[in-house]
């Protein structure tokens, strides 16, 4: 592996270039991915959460960004799972969007909390009625016997739901991630990539900009 290499031309990030509020560069270079062209199978909305147990232990997985406002950023998923778990312990965690056809990749640490029941409504009617069944019958991260056991039950859960509106189920929601700092990455030649932080002061809440070596 150590000759896959690849080499950062197509950007560079200065100072002045970054906005003072970190929400707005991030959803300006969201919609910069959005507009770039990519191929199919790059979800741009795809990333990486990472969570903590109270013993160090760190988890990572895929997770999809659902929404983006001033404050915060919104995903959804089974609260009884192994990263709901850890969340209802530690209310910390990391997010990680990499864009490999813009050679960015952004960097968020916050805290976390459950969205309202409204919230969580909302965006549960709002999905594909598979996906509702999925997130009804399936005990995320638990040990189960086989794949057919989960597909009888969710045949099952489809006949007793016919023509009928799934309800949301209380173990599946959304989550809010409050970031503390938030890092923008754009890849440069020879590895000197341009790097920036932003980093809320916990007294005044104001955010403060700094650049990091690569």
């Amino acid at each position: 592996m150590d000759n896959l290499r690849r080499t950062y031309e197509r950007h560079k990030l200065e100072r002045e270039q970054l906005l003072d509020d970190p929400m707005a560069q991030f959803k300006l270079w969201f919609a910069e991915a959005e507009e770039a062209p990519r191929p199919d199978w790059l979800e741009i909305n795809a990333m990486t959460l990472s969570t903590c147990d109270l013993s160090g232990n760190v988890s990572s997985r895929i997770v999809l960004l659902k929404a983006v406002d001033e404050t915060s950023f919104t995903f959804f998923t089974n609260y009884d799972s192994a990263k709901g778990k850890q969340l209802a312990i530690n209310p910390r965690a990391s997010l990680l969007l990499y864009w490999p056809h813009t050679e960015r990749q952004i960097r968020i640490d916050g805290t976390v909390e459950k969205t309202d029941a409204a919230t969580s409504d909302a965006y549960f009617q709002s999905r594909p009625r598979g996906s509702q069944i999925g997130a009804i019958v399936s005990p995320q991260s638990k040990v189960v016997d086989d794949y057919h056991g989960l597909e009888t039950k969710a045949s099952a859960k489809e006949q007793e739901y016919a023509n009928k509106t799934l309800p949301r189920p209380d173990h599946w929601g959304g989550y809010r991630l409050t970031p503390t700092r938030i890092e923008f990455w754009q890849g440069r030649p020879n590895r000197l990539h341009d790097r920036f932080a932003y980093q809320r002061d916990s007294r005044t809440g104001a955010w403060q900009i700094y650049r990091i070596a690569p």
